[in-house]
């Protein structure tokens, strides 16, 4: 689907946060490597879709009302048949009863099980004088530990994209510290200007943000993504 497609369902529905599957729909078409992640409505269509991606799996409420996935327990991971997904899908949908028990539930989010990398983060958000303003460091909770981030601001060029990753202090984790596997820095490069290009085409998003993406030595995988758009009159 189009992000113009995705963008006109959630202003239907009244919503400023796409999900996460509309998310990352939105960036696998802009050209960024996303892990498979698809809906499924029901109990049945999540066996299928887990068979069809492969196990193990990972499974994700999806609600615009329960915005912190994993403190509720609507987060289930390591899914490896189908009868894990059975449980995983009734323990989903119960947690998030017991959390919100008027949430709008769109269905869970299975997606593949994305092997191990060094996580990173990219994201936009806007600033008042200059407009959007890319953020590139270290992910998972080191972002909100170390603080160790770059930012640039819209439009790109392909020296600010490798300046923005070799200028955080955590870059020689990126290299290969200590006989970790370096990150495939080109690819976040490419990354890294395939997002300023998007969020410059698209006046209508706030925020996004991709924590973690792993960075292989042979690529890159956004695990998560969120994106946020402006109020109708603002874009």
């Amino acid at each position: 689907m189009p992000f113009d497609a995705i963008v006109a369902v959630a202003r239907k529905e009244k919503r400023l946060m796409l999900t996460e599957v509309e998310a990352k729909q939105a960036l696998k078409e802009a050209g960024i490597d996303v892990v498979d992640t698809r809906l499924a409505k029901d109990k049945a269509e999540a066996q299928r879709i887990a068979r069809e991606i492969g196990y193990p799996v990972v499974l994700k409420i999806v609600s615009p009302d329960i915005i912190h996935k994993s403190d509720i327990g609507g987060v289930k991971v390591g899914l490896a048949d189908e009868a894990a997904v059975s449980t995983a899908f009734d323990e989903i949908m119960a947690a998030t009863k017991k959390a919100n028990a008027k949430a709008n539930v769109h269905g869970v989010a299975v997606q593949a099980m994305a092997k191990q990398g060094t996580e990173v983060i990219l994201g936009m958000s806007k600033d008042p004088q200059f407009g959007p303003v890319l953020m590139f460091g270290l992910g998972g909770v080191l972002v909100e530990v170390l603080k160790d981030v770059a930012f640039r601001i819209v439009p790109l060029t392909p020296r600010d994209a490798g300046q923005m990753v070799r200028e955080i202090k955590g870059y020689p984790v990126l290299e290969g510290y200590r006989g970790q596997d370096p990150a495939d820095v080109a690819r976040l490069e490419q990354a890294i200007l395939t997002l300023s290009e998007f969020v410059e085409g698209h006046p209508e998003i706030k925020e996004l943000d991709m924590n973690p993406i792993f960075a292989y030595k042979d690529g890159i995988a956004a695990v998560d993504a969120r994106i946020v758009l402006e109020d109708e009159a603002a874009s």
